[in-house]
């Protein structure tokens, strides 16, 4: 097992258990998936970035990326239907108890000036978002052969009910927050 799977089971569960009264195992928040997402609005005008991009996040994660398309055409910013403008990954089991764990422990600490990240990304349903804006934070991304610094969106989904129980279960899994 990973490490940030045995911190569950042996810390986090009996901490959730304590705090918010929960009766039943199934009541217990766990990580569901986690969702990783570039998009590329300058593939538009350079469509050999989303394969560039692809190949990165494929690193980031460990796993292939999936390259989005475009559903509907819109004029104004220049896009056809179908259009290649971004990639996401999706893991689960442990490949996404791998990147949690890589993501808290040596990606954050990495940011300029970290202090922490917001506590207020919550959806209503105790999922969490972050927005990164360097995907280059990760040490599988060698800089000198990037050739654009992109943004990622990183979706953690729990099965917590509610944001004050994904909170306090992303909290004592490590997630560095900062209010």
């Amino acid at each position: 097992m990973t490490t940030l799977k045995e911190k569950y089971t042996n810390e986090v569960v009996p901490a959730l258990t304590d705090e918010f009264k929960y009766t039943n195992q199934c009541q217990l928040p766990k990580l569901d998936k986690i969702v990783l997402n570039m998009g590329l609005g300058e593939a538009v005008r350079n469509p050999k970035i989303v394969e560039t991009a692809a190949q990165e996040l494929g690193l980031i994660a460990g796993q292939k990326a999936v390259i989005t398309r475009a559903k509907k055409p819109i004029a104004n910013f220049k896009l056809r239907a179908d259009l290649p403008i971004g990639c996401k990954v999706t893991l689960r089991r442990e490949k996404m108890y791998d990147f949690l764990d890589r993501l808290i422990n040596i990606a954050l600490p990495r940011v300029r000036d970290f202090r922490g990240i917001s506590g207020k990304a919550f959806d209503g349903r105790g999922n969490y978002s972050l927005g990164i804006t360097e995907h280059i934070i990760f040490p599988e991304i060698d800089y000198d052969q990037t050739d654009a610094i992109k943004g990622l969106n990183v979706t953690v989904v729990t099965t917590a009910q509610t944001d004050e129980e994904g909170k306090s279960f992303l909290k004592l899994m490590g997630m560095p927050f900062k209010n």
